[in-house]
């Protein structure tokens, strides 16, 4: 019998508008877990934020988080699989971010402590967004200089703001093979998102190494986003939610209900009730 691995996008997926699982979704999801589905979500969220948005869905198997630079054991923060920069890889980050006068949020480990750093001075109304939805984070860390700012072992960098200011450093970096970069409107705001992560960080690698740990022959996916369209390249079946972009549902195995809907986890229901 094949062994099918079920993997979700959270934000505009699962996620309802209020950033929360529905209750239905919870119990529906944790039965089938319970039942011995094999169930996961991959994020471009840290596994701070995301465990605070799934709150009650099972944690008995391994996330992807940061956009599939870390697969994480939820139920201990344990770290499976990593995706890095070189030293000369962050130094050219930081370069061409400075010449385009972007100051962004960096994630890093300092001093073995996972930290997200941003200089106060330069928040714009997107980076205040950010960090008032997530009060009390462990992992903020205000800095005062550009050195402080890019301290320690930095794997994920973050730039907010205006499209127009955005887009030069996409561009220059999204032609270097040694990097993975997405632009894209953030969900229900104004404000754009530029992030840039290992080449080797994506949902799609991710979701291989969690295939091959589990032995699992067949991945079903489902998301919303252009981000999500590597995860549905290499799915057996991919679902886009109703209220998916365009461009994913035009490669999606079919589309479900909206994450309003509770559509991942009544597809769900309906697959796992038909065995």
């Amino acid at each position: 019998m094949e062994k099918e691995l079920f993997v979700t996008d959270l934000d505009g997926t699962l996620l309802n508008r209020r950033d929360r699982i529905s209750d239905f979704s919870i119990r529906a999801i944790n039965g089938l877990v319970d039942r011995g589905m094999l169930f996961t979500y991959a994020t471009a969220r840290s596994l701070v934020s995301a465990s605070r948005v799934t709150e009650g869905l099972s944690t008995k198997i391994p996330v992807i988080a940061y956009n599939g630079a870390f697969i994480f054991q939820p139920s201990t923060g344990g770290i499976l699989s990593r995706e890095g920069f070189t030293e000369g890889e962050r130094d050219r980050v930081r370069e061409a971010l400075d010449q385009h006068r972007i100051s962004p949020l960096v994630y890093s480990f300092v001093d073995g402590i996972e930290r997200v750093s941003w200089i106060p001075r330069y928040e714009n109304d997107g980076i205040r967004r950010y960090l008032n939805q997530r009060p009390g984070d462990p992992r903020f860390r205000a800095v005062f200089s550009p050195d402080a700012l890019y301290e320690g072992d930095v794997f994920y960098y973050t730039c907010i703001g205006e499209q127009d200011e955005l887009q030069p450093v996409f561009d220059l970096l999204s032609g270097d093979s040694r990097y993975r970069c997405t632009i894209q409107q953030e969900l229900y705001r104004p404000e754009y998102w530029c992030e840039i992560m290992p080449a080797l960080a994506s949902k799609a690698n991710a979701i291989r190494k969690l295939k091959k740990m589990w032995g699992c022959t067949r991945i079903i996916s489902f998301g919303d986003a252009v981000n999500d369209i590597p995860m549905f390249e290499i799915s057996d079946e991919c679902y886009a939610v109703a209220n998916a972009v365009d461009e994913l549902k035009a490669i999606a195995t079919g589309v479900i209900e909206s994450n309003e809907d509770d559509g991942v986890a009544k597809w769900l229901v309906r697959r796992m009730s038909g065995r």
